[in-house]
């Protein structure tokens, strides 16, 4: 396996063509982002964590038979994956309001969910990713509605898992947005799972331990990344 040509670069990965057109390399960056690109900086050794924290959360859900597009780790900030076609949808869990949801509902952020919300957003830059519903889905045309149940599903079980996994750890899990794609006529979890794409909240003090350090200027941010990578190895 050798690293090929660039071909995707996004927000916080580099991903590159391998010797194996079924298989690619994911590089995580430093560089972050908040408020869809308007805000940009740098967290020191984010890609490094992230690369880690990702492999680790991958390892957990495929024993506990979820299939993901991971496949081992290369370096320190790359790691061998399976090349998929992405679904243009981020599949959103919520076990706590927070962000948005906080925001268009009016609600106080911490609010205990009855039951986990999920939500589905286009992905689409241009147009800021925008919330959408199974009816939009359709008129897209970018899932059948099995496979959009099957998303739903795979996001719950993928909940329930992670929860019970950080909830011994002293983490709770607030909300995390997931992406699958296909691959050889299968739907897998593809992306990262760190804390880019996830809140993450001490249990006992409510502390984020997120990219919501950056996103709010609250600080500490490289320290976060790096307790819950502590917390999870």
């Amino acid at each position: 396996m050798s690293q090929g040509t660039l071909f995707y670069e996004g927000k916080a990965k580099k991903i590159f063509s391998t010797d194996r057109l079924e298989e690619v390399l994911v590089y995580y960056k430093d560089d972050a982002t908040a408020f869809n690109g308007l805000k940009k900086g740098t967290i020191t050794s984010k890609g490094v964590l992230n690369n880690a924290i990702s492999a680790l959360f991958f390892e957990l859900l495929e024993k506990n038979g979820v299939p993901t597009h991971f496949i081992r780790t290369v370096d320190d900030r790359t790691m061998l994956v399976k090349r998929l076609k992405i679904i243009p949808l981020e599949v959103v869990l919520r076990n706590l309001a927070a962000g948005s949801l906080a925001q268009r509902l009016g609600w106080t952020e911490g609010r205990e969910l009855p039951r986990p919300v999920v939500e589905f957003y286009y992905k689409d830059d241009a147009l800021g990713d925008p919330l959408i519903n199974h009816y939009h889905v359709a008129a897209l045309g970018v899932a059948t509605g099995a496979e959009l149940a099957f998303l739903e599903e795979t996001g719950l079980a993928i909940n329930r898992i992670l929860v019970r996994h950080l909830a011994a750890r002293n983490t709770i899990l607030v909300d995390f947005k997931l992406e699958f794609g296909r691959s050889q006529g299968q739907i897998i979890l593809g992306d990262e799972i760190s804390p880019d794409t996830c809140r993450f909240w001490d249990a006992s003090t409510r502390k984020k331990l997120d990219k919501d350090r950056f996103r709010r200027d609250l600080g500490s941010v490289e320290e976060a990344y790096q307790e819950i990578y502590n917390r999870l190895k």
